[in-house]
């Protein structure tokens, strides 16, 4: 129908069919987390607009072109965040959790930026951010790509490579921008409109750019590598030691810069050729000024963000997606007495086996209906209760999964009968 209201371009539904393997990764990345002593934060989906400025930096794509800002019926400008790290260095400032502090935090959820909308990069996304403040390293960058090898391998991810590369001090930074302005502008006729615009406000990123008519000019640029400082220079050795002694393979980029101002020394990605053009499932590095920028004491920290969109793309591509949540046992119920005495049954079952799934028969039907939908609920077991059956005191049990009669049980026992059924299906999948 042509007065049928849309979804907004680039924001997406979720649906049942596809929540399994978006579960998998939440519910693992909580175990992962806690098994490494991070802790979960929540903070708001809403900030001030000066804050991601300030963090993110105003020459950077995301708060030139793709924050979705707007002012308030207070007038305050606000903006939905575009990323994670802000709102939580903003949320340790202001509820004073600083002062010499070391902190271990986590936190999941929806992230907006107005670009234009393709596979694997949508306009309202979902990441989980991880970020840890205190600590100079590099033996807690070493941990925190651990920490992101572990996840893929307890999710079952093979299709992904690791990327590292130092952006150095803030001063060594600065040295360098000028070799490479002082380059870019002897070759400014070859540079795209999007480079020259970069250009004049966050010359490196132009290293970032994707245009493969750019891609001989930025290799043949100064290497960042080549300009670091002492200090950074022995914090990127140290990181490399330190994968190799826990085996974790890498690639030193040092055309890699991330895209976001507020990085320092550390950054590194995860990244796959299983997606396309949208290559980067994990980016992350330190931010040791961030926080010192944002009006807190200067502290140091380090943190990634996971894109959940693109880990569910290529765990089905992977054929690593958890299978879709489904009952363990469907209660079939007929005649009025059986019905109605169904809800008091599965309530009680519930409170007996608070692990397993029932599912209630709702809304009438016949048997044959019924069965139907025990079917597609996935049930490995049917419990059938008629009139007749309640009138006994038992209810029958019919296997979905497997060749077996169906048998029955008193109500008194009907606990006890279902986990031994559903023990003897699970036996023979």
């Amino acid at each position: 129908m042509s007065d049928q209201i849309q979804p907004v371009r680039g924001m997406n539904d979720v649906l049942p069919a596809e929540i399994g393997a978006w579960q998998s990764i939440e519910s693992a990345a909580r175990e992962v987390l806690g098994a490494y002593g991070f802790q979960e934060i929540r903070v708001p989906l809403v900030e001030r607009t000066e804050l991601f400025k300030r963090a993110i930096g105003e020459y950077t794509d995301v708060v030139e072109k793709e924050m979705y800002t707007f002012v308030d019926q207070g007038g305050e400008n606000l903006t939905l965040r575009p990323e994670g790290t802000a709102g939580v260095m903003r949320a340790l400032i202001s509820n004073g959790m600083l002062r010499g502090q070391r902190h271990k935090l986590w936190c999941a959820g929806a992230m907006f930026r107005h670009e234009r909308p393709q596979k694997g990069r949508y306009r309202q996304f979902h990441q989980v951010s991880v970020e840890a403040v205190g600590f100079n390293g590099p033996d807690v960058d070493v941990e925190l790509i651990a920490l992101a090898a572990r996840l893929w391998r307890r999710l079952g991810i093979t299709r992904v490579r690791l990327e590292i590369n130092s952006l150095g001090t803030p001063e060594s930074r600065r040295a360098y921008r000028e070799k490479l302005v002082e380059y870019l502008q002897a070759h400014y006729e070859q540079l795209d409109e999007d480079s020259r615009r970069r250009l004049q406000g966050n010359p490196l990123r132009v290293l970032d750019s994707k245009n493969p008519e750019m891609r001989a000019l930025i290799e043949a640029a100064p290497v960042l590598t080549d300009h670091l400082d002492p200090q950074s220079q022995a914090h990127l050795q140290a990181l490399c030691a330190g994968l190799e002694a826990l085996g974790i393979p890498f690639r030193i980029n040092p055309r890699l810069v991330r895209g976001l101002d507020y990085y320092s020394r550390t950054v590194f990605e995860w990244i796959t050729d299983a997606l396309g053009t949208q290559d980067a499932v994990c980016s992350g590095g330190r931010y040791d000024g961030l926080i010192g920028q944002l009006g807190g004491e200067a502290t140091p920290g380090i943190g990634f963000a996971m894109g959940i969109e693109r880990l569910v793309a290529l765990m089905n591509l992977e054929g690593t997606s958890a299978p879709l949540p489904s009952a363990d046992v469907y209660i079939v119920v007929n005649g009025e007495r059986a019905t109605a005495f169904g809800l008091e049954l599965a309530e009680r079952l519930r409170d007996a086996l608070p692990g397993r799934r029932f599912e209630l028969n709702l809304g009438g039907g016949n048997f044959k209906a019924q069965f139907r939908r025990a079917d597609r609920s996935g049930a490995a077991l049917a419990l059938i209760l008629g009139d007749d059956e309640l009138a006994r005191g038992v209810a029958a049990l019919k296997p979905l999964r497997r060749e077996a009669g169906q048998s029955e049980s008193p109500l008194p026992d009907l606990a006890a009968a279902i986990e031994t059924a559903l023990a003897a299906a699970a036996e023979q999948t």
